[in-house]
């Protein structure tokens, strides 16, 4: 920055003077400046109003599903027996009887020994027989009980079993081999290499498969406690404690107050975007300021759009649902006339927001999608659009800063010389007037 000379000859505050002169020139800067904050109000209300058509996006979609439209509620009457629904499941009751629980296979061996001493026999390796018909060979490394156990639990060897030794005394232990899964199936022996009894043989305690009687003739086994689909969509699982003879009312009801949740949470984020874009273009009479959003044709575009979006493509309502337009321009639901027209007809009602049928929740899930879609929204392209703007004007403001700082550079040259050119004057007028002078006086 040069410097100035302010005022030495002129008696002008031309410091000041040059700064109000850079205020004019910074003009259409500042206006640029403006338009870029305005800019940026409107992306960062765009960009919430994005989020939210994207959340009622997620919302239609998941209720255009008919998976969403057949909810069930599952209870059981019996302690040990719980029952859970899926998608699948539909409407209906059951008494069913424990017969069995899972149980895994069990070996207890019967002699005691030290961890240290070698407990295999004439080898240092036993003979596994497993549940799946397979003899299995397996090296301890040294016969010791300590390392039969670690033989068995090494992964690399895929017993399918899990040991351990139970203290029975100080130094004293015995071994203990039970299978890692449950089921009838899961039966397996241990023998030395030779083909004896290792550790003086085992007391066994069988494998078991849980069985479900449902009192009709019908059986239902299963190789762990858990009965996956024992009904479509419905599985009933036994606690390990639970007693054989329990028999347990399993019960599945259509949850209605789920569904209805499900509506009134679509309606609510409907209202939700109609709202917000309607008080984000709105003129403050208070402040004499338009909203970021009042001129935006794309947010009025996707408000009307959505507000269409309850009228089918013959005009039909969904009034007789509970679901109007109010003198707002929003929704209201009735969540007591749809809970009596989903409990009479569910499947027709369904109909009228799945995807299958072009219903509602569709039609909403389509708008939104158009909208806040990533690549082809038209609030996506409204939002590169502006940024573009805002880049291209930030630009300019930056190319401002440097026309602006030759500008005062150049202003301030003009009145340094213009100071400077003063001064020269009034000392030339100076010496002028003393010569004048000493003339009058000589004469």
């Amino acid at each position: 920055m040069s410097s100035m000379i302010s005022g030495l000859s002129s008696g002008l505050d031309t410091a000041t003077i040059v700064n109000q002169l850079m205020q004019l020139e910074a003009a259409p800067q500042t206006r640029l400046k403006s338009r870029v904050s305005s800019e940026q109000s409107i992306v960062t209300t765009l960009q919430t109003l994005n989020t939210k058509v994207a959340t009622l996006r997620s919302k239609a979609e998941a209720l255009a599903k008919p998976a969403a439209w057949t909810p069930v509620t599952a209870t059981s009457s019996g302690t040990g027996v719980s029952v859970t629904a899926g998608s699948t499941a539909s409407p209906t009751s059951l008494n069913v009887t424990v017969t069995s629980v899972a149980r895994a296979h069990q070996l207890g061996f019967g002699e005691a020994h030290a961890l240290t001493d070698v407990v295999t026999g004439a080898s240092t390796k036993v003979v596994l027989d497993r549940f799946d018909g397979t003899p299995v060979t397996l090296e301890t490394g040294d016969g010791k009980l300590s390392s039969l156990v670690a033989a068995i639990n090494n992964p690399a060897n895929a017993t399918g079993l899990q040991a351990s030794t139970v203290k029975v005394a100080d130094g004293s232990y015995k071994l203990l081999v039970t299978s890692a899964a449950t089921g009838a199936a899961q039966d397996f022996t241990l023998t030395t290499e030779a083909g004896g009894a290792l550790l003086g043989g085992a007391t066994v305690v069988a494998g078991a498969d849980a069985r479900l009687d449902l009192g009709t003739g019908i059986t239902a086994t299963s190789t762990t406690n858990t009965f996956t689909d024992l009904l479509p969509g419905v599985t009933v699982t036994l606690a390990d404690s639970t007693t054989v003879g329990t028999t347990s009312r399993l019960s599945l009801t259509r949850d209605s107050a789920k569904v209805s949740a499900a509506v009134k949470d679509l309606v609510d984020g409907l209202n939700g975007v109609l709202t917000s874009i309607d008080d984000q273009s709105k003129y403050d009479s208070s402040t004499k300021k338009a909203g970021p959003l009042m001129g935006e044709a794309v947010a009025r575009s996707l408000r009307n759009d959505l507000l269409q979006s309850v009228y089918d493509d013959t005009g039909a309502s969904l009034a007789d649902l509970g679901i109007t337009v109010n003198r707002q321009g929003t929704l209201d639901f009735d969540a007591t006339k749809f809970a009596e027209k989903y409990a009479a007809d569910p499947t027709g009602v369904a109909a009228r927001f799945t995807s299958t049928a072009d219903g509602f929740a569709a039609r909403v899930g389509d708008v939104a999608k158009s909208g806040s879609d990533p690549i082809s929204g038209t609030l996506t392209a409204a939002l590169t659009g502006r940024r573009s703007n805002i880049t291209t004007m930030q630009s300019s403001i930056d190319a401002w800063d440097d026309r602006l700082a030759l500008r005062r550079t150049a202003l301030e040259k003009q009145f340094t010389a213009l100071e400077t050119a003063m001064n020269q004057m009034q000392s030339q007028s100076n010496w002028l007037a003393g010569q004048l002078g000493s003339l009058s006086s000589g004469g």
